[in-house]
């Protein structure tokens, strides 16, 4: 009986171990035919290389893209790069400005007796960058404007003209930069000569500039809604000064800040270069603007009012005795004295604060008359 027992036991044991056998067969057989698989899958991958991988069905026209491109990029390994899926964030896209800025106070008090040293108009005016550049951190504005103001000794005004231009030009969301165009030497001072250095020079630093306004330094805004914008019009703004009882003294005038676009200011060949002294170059652009078949666009007289800071006539700067006739000829002298006629040299680029200070050498008035 007991051998019985011990033969019946002995032959389930290796039943048991023919299973067990059979049982570790199938499972290395199993694990080689898993392994080849990723073998070969991983041979493939690295054959064609990543961006096959990524892009099986793009990567012949890839390939012969990128070899009849000249400027086409390739990566270190010879293949193309592949621009990736999940590109980095982007700075976020701010608003177009207002038409109307809603931050605008309206009339202002204007006032030239308080001390105004520039340190103080530097504290006052923190976003100002170097030069007297200036962009809204909020909004995209339409237009880059640079201000021209033809200079010379006139730092008191200076102060002031910056200390209350810069708020209102920035409550006015614009992207503008100030430019003082400082007239070397004590020669006879010439303005509109300097407003075309001013434009010339301004679009040498940023040729974005599409908006020029024309400033003298001595006259200050009393509305920030006087929005110192170019339209489809060249603008005049400074309409209603105190000197001339804050009405316009004559239909023509054109003086004191004055506005066009590039293309306005190329269509009239700028300004022009003749008038030597006090007076006459204002008339002369309105008779320019004028002949071009353009029309003077004005503010409001309410909202175009000025105050001027009072002084006395510059030397060197008397009033020009040919002005009068040098008007009536401006149709047959814009053609060839303007912008295209100027002849300056640039002495010195200094960026300030608060502005950029070129000073120029625009030569000697003629000893005698030009011809026209």
């Amino acid at each position: 009986m007991s051998r019985l027992l011990g033969g019946t036991l002995e032959r389930v044991c290796k039943a048991v171990l023919l299973l067990c056998l059979l049982h570790f067969l199938v499972a290395v057989i199993l694990y080689f035919d898993v392994y080849a698989q990723h073998l070969a899958f991983f041979s493939r991958f690295s054959a064609r290389g990543p961006a096959h991988a990524l892009h099986p069905a793009a990567s012949s026209s890839s390939s012969s893209s990128n070899c009849s491109r000249p400027n086409a990029t390739a990566s270190s390994s010879g293949l193309p790069e592949v621009p990736s899926a999940r590109p980095g964030p982007t700075a976020p896209m701010l608003p177009p400005c207002p038409d109307s800025p809603p931050g605008l106070v309206g009339r202002l008090l204007i006032e030239f007796t308080s001390p105004m040293p520039l340190e103080r108009v530097q504290r006052e005016n923190p976003g100002v960058l170097m030069g007297g550049r200036y962009t809204p951190p909020d909004c995209t504005p339409a237009q880059t404007v640079a201000v021209i103001i033809p200079f010379r000794h006139r730092e008191h005004h200076l102060r002031y003209w910056l200390h209350y231009l810069h708020p209102i030009l920035r409550r006015q969301r614009l992207r503008y930069g100030v430019y003082v165009i400082n007239q070397h030497g004590e020669d006879t001072f010439n303005r509109a000569k300097l407003l075309n250095v001013g434009f010339l020079e301004a679009l040498k630093e940023d040729a974005a500039y599409d908006c020029f306004i024309f400033s003298d330094v001595d006259l200050v805004p009393m509305d920030d809604r006087n929005l110192y914008r170019c339209g489809d019009q060249p603008r005049h703004f400074a309409i209603a000064m105190d000197k001339f009882g804050f009405r316009l003294p004559y239909a023509g005038y054109f003086g004191g800040v004055s506005g066009l676009s590039k293309a306005q200011f190329l269509r009239i060949n700028g300004f022009p270069n003749e008038y030597w002294g006090w007076g006459g170059e204002d008339d002369d652009i309105f008779n320019r603007i004028s002949l071009t078949g353009m029309k003077i666009s004005r503010p409001d007289i309410r909202i175009g009012r000025y105050r001027m800071i009072k002084h006395d006539r510059d030397k060197h700067n008397e009033p020009n005795p040919q002005r009068f006739t040098k008007i009536q000829n401006t149709k047959l002298t814009m053609k060839r004295d303007g912008i295209g006629s100027v002849r300056y040299q640039v002495l010195e680029v200094s960026r300030q604060p608060l502005f950029t200070n070129i000073t120029v050498d625009i030569g000697r008035p003629p000893s005698w008359p030009p011809r026209g």
